[in-house]
């Protein structure tokens, strides 16, 4: 695989920490010339930039237009647009009983329709190629045998993700591959604040006995961008060390 990423033009979404920012790393030694994203402008963003010399771009994926003129602007610099991996997302927690559509809303935006909306908008690039993949992140939350009554919302936007890849997969074949990773318990700094239940379950309920590490599910998501995944389309692939497998 240490080729096969060699001068592709891929878009990482979410990217200024996280799996996101490990698939921005991984990519950039791995020869791609990678295009950084994120909502804000931030410091974290602009070092990650800086650090892999990246083509960086800021856009709410949640609005459409913004993330239209942002892939324009990928394809007016790069004259092509390889792969895109959507792993820009939130998660929010509150009890089910007490959620107002307000809440739904958000995590449906950003999850669902922000994927929805980069998507749209590299398509048409990729079909004019006749060639192009698209990564999708999900979560094993998003899996119908592991949804959960804790933060549903996340769960329900993440499900609606699976089911989009599909039918991206079905609609846009040959030229275009879409493929989605469905990462269970990661050790990304927002691990920092899982309750010790939820600690617990990712690690003695897995398999590996162990939560994944953000480089392992990002080699994953860049293995599906990469033309050695070139016969694979359509798949929703977990990186959960185990926990389906093992685990409740």
């Amino acid at each position: 695989m240490s080729d096969s990423l060699k001068g592709k033009v891929i878009i990482i979404t979410g990217s200024s920490r996280g799996i996101g920012a490990a698939a921005a790393r991984i990519a950039s030694e791995r020869g791609a010339k990678v295009v950084v994203h994120g909502k804000t402008d931030s410091d974290a963003l602009s070092a990650i930039a800086n650090k892999l010399h990246a083509y960086k771009i800021v856009c709410d994926v949640a609005d459409k237009e913004a993330v239209e003129n942002a892939v324009n602007s990928v394809v007016e610099k790069f004259g092509r647009v390889d792969g895109v991996i959507n792993s820009a997302g939130i998660a929010m927690s509150k009890p089910f009983l007490e959620l107002e559509d307000d809440d739904w809303m958000a995590e449906f935006q950003v999850n669902l329709l922000g994927t929805v909306h980069f998507c749209q908008a590299a398509i048409p690039y990729m079909q004019q190629q006749k060639s192009g993949a698209i990564v999708n992140v999900s979560s094993l939350r998003g899996l119908a045998d592991y949804s959960s009554v804790r933060n549903m919302p996340y769960g329900i936007s993440k499900a609606g993700v699976v089911s989009l890849t599909h039918g991206l997969a079905n609609g846009f074949g040959p030229d275009v591959r879409v493929n989605c990773v469905a990462p269970g318990g990661t050790l990304t700094d927002m691990a920092e604040n899982w309750p010790d239940e939820v600690r617990r379950k990712y690690t003695e309920d897995a398999a590996l006995q162990r939560a994944a590490q953000p480089e392992e599910v990002a080699k994953l998501m860049l293995f599906l961008v990469s033309d050695d995944a070139s016969a694979i389309t359509g798949e929703t692939v977990s990186a959960d060390t185990g926990y389906r497998t093992y685990g409740k």
